[in-house]
């Protein structure tokens, strides 16, 4: 048998045996429609052990052999037993939802599926081929999220990745920044300097300016000025 067949029967082999790998797949029951139409009743919802057992094309006995074994699990995923006044009053809901006679047979109890406890069923039942198919289908839709799973974990690391080489690079950026900030900021310094003492030297200037005039307008110094040039002295 080839490796890839082989490897097909352990993991069907651990759907059969592991009720966790069956509560874990039970809500993909999208394969059921896979394989073959799947009937209900007029609700909708459910199904009752005749329609569950054409389904799989076994006996009734089968089904209730198997939902006798399992029917903590099976209840778990939708298994319903309904009788009394509850039987009745479900009986007369289908009535009123179906536009054909719906079949009303005399009974005390009525075990009801859903479409989970069926698919629940596909990972339990053993000699039915197309239970087999349904597990097939099935195992194929949880590999194929697996394998896509995986990629979107490789593409989350490979931006991981890109991040990490980031953040360095923007740490070297900052320093340069802040570099450049410093820089700027004696730069600045010194220009108020500069403009501090050309704002000194301007009103040196401008003192000096008022004073040669206040000189100039005194006769005294006039006169004293002219006899300095007259003899030779400066």
């Amino acid at each position: 048998m080839p490796w890839e067949g082989c490897l097909v029967m352990i993991k069907e082999q651990a759907l059969l045996e592991s009720r966790t790998l069956r509560e874990n797949t039970r809500g993909r029951t999208e394969v059921l429609d896979k394989v073959k139409a799947l009937a209900l009743l007029p609700d909708g919802l459910h199904m009752t052990t005749e329609i569950v057992a054409e389904y799989f094309v076994v006996h009734r006995s089968t089904i209730r052999t198997l939902v006798a074994r399992h029917r903590e699990e099976l209840n778990e995923s939708g298994l319903t037993v309904v009788e009394g006044s509850d039987l009745q009053e479900f009986e007369s809901y289908m009535m009123q939802l179906s536009n054909e006679s719906y079949p009303q047979a005399m009974r005390r109890r009525l075990t009801l599926y859903t479409r989970r406890t069926v698919l629940n069923i596909a990972m339990l039942l053993r000699d039915s081929a197309v239970a087999r198919e349904v597990r097939a289908y099935l195992l194929d839709a949880v590999e194929g999220n697996t394998a896509a799973g995986a990629g979107l974990e490789q593409r989350v690391t490979a931006m991981e990745g890109v991040l990490a080489g980031i953040g360095p690079a923007l740490r070297d950026v900052a320093l340069v920044v802040n570099r450049m900030d410093d820089r700027l900021r004696r730069v600045e310094t010194r220009l108020a300097d500069v403009e501090t003492r050309l704002g000194n030297t301007e009103h040196i200037v401008a003192g000096m300016s008022v004073r040669l005039a206040d000189l100039a307008g005194d006769p005294a110094f006039s006169h004293r000025l002219c006899r300095r040039y007259r003899h030779g002295r400066p």
